[in-house]
């Protein structure tokens, strides 16, 4: 049993980033996930834990948070008739297959590797909230035949890689091909649902590593996962609230320079440090 000393900051640690994560996501409509891993990282590595599957731990408890977040999502936009079920039927076969092919490649990575990733995507990221405009358009439709054959496992791939549920990269590829957006955020919910479940699964499968956070299993820390899905129920509320009572959009500009200094600041620790 770890020492209350060890326990105590740690809860107070993940029940902020909780926190911090629920008001995000109801104010700015972004996925957890982007903010949890690198929070994860953050806390863990202060509170004096470290190796080289840290960034394992961080990307599978992120994972986890996500199959609750998502499930509560869908069943939200679904009552209000979003959720394009016809989208999320034909692609769920190759996210399912890209999140289980990414879940095992971030296995195999150390931390420094998964950092670099993480702080080279969530950059792409941030430029692309920064940057995009709401009439870029690729087509009219979905994609279909190879392209779609490409574009799913890919979703589910990265998506892992980050730790991140479907919005981050699904929103953006469902807008460019004309889907509204109100759409786009409700079926990139289920994406997160399908790429959560079979990632989340084989992380808790594989072995716990040395020096992990006390009640990890796999690499899925619990009690983070517990504590992060209790305070996003309390926070994402006030955060749409808020989003009701102003302007997003300069919200977003500043979140997606966040973004950037917290992507640069892990391809730092990751190739510097």
């Amino acid at each position: 049993m770890p020492e209350l000393s060890l326990l105590l900051p740690m809860i107070v640690l993940l029940m902020v980033i909780g926190a911090f994560a629920g008001v995000l996501a109801g104010l700015l409509g972004v996925g957890g996930g982007i903010v949890l891993v690198p929070a994860l990282f953050y806390a863990f590595s202060g509170l004096g834990y470290a190796g080289d599957a840290l960034m394992q731990i961080c990307l599978a408890t992120s994972l986890a948070t996500i199959v609750v977040t998502s499930v509560r999502s869908v069943l939200s936009h679904n009552k209000k008739g979003a959720v394009r079920w016809d989208i999320l039927r034909a692609w769920a076969p190759g996210i399912a297959i890209g999140a289980v092919i990414g879940m095992v490649t971030v296995s195999g990575l150390r931390t420094a590797t998964l950092q670099a990733i993480f702080g080279l995507l969530a950059l792409t990221i941030g430029l692309y909230m920064a940057f995009g405009r709401a009439e870029w358009r690729l087509g009219h439709e979905m994609p279909r035949g190879v392209l779609r054959a490409i574009l799913s496992p890919a979703i589910g791939f990265l998506s892992v890689l980050m730790g991140i549920g479907g919005g981050s990269f699904g929103v953006p590829l469902m807008s460019l091909f004309g889907l509204a957006i109100h759409n786009a955020v409700a079926t990139a919910a289920g994406f997160g649902i399908i790429i959560a479940v079979p990632a989340v699964i084989g992380f808790v499968l594989v072995g716990t590593p040395i020096g992990a956070p006390p009640w990890t299993l796999g690499v899925v820390n619990f009690p983070a996962f517990g504590l992060i899905i209790a305070m996003t129920l309390i926070t994402t509320p006030y955060g749409a609230k808020l989003a009701h009572s102003m302007d997003p959009k300069p919200l977003k500009r500043v979140f997606a320079v966040f973004l950037v200094v917290v992507a640069l600041n892990m391809l730092r620790q990751a190739f510097f440090a």
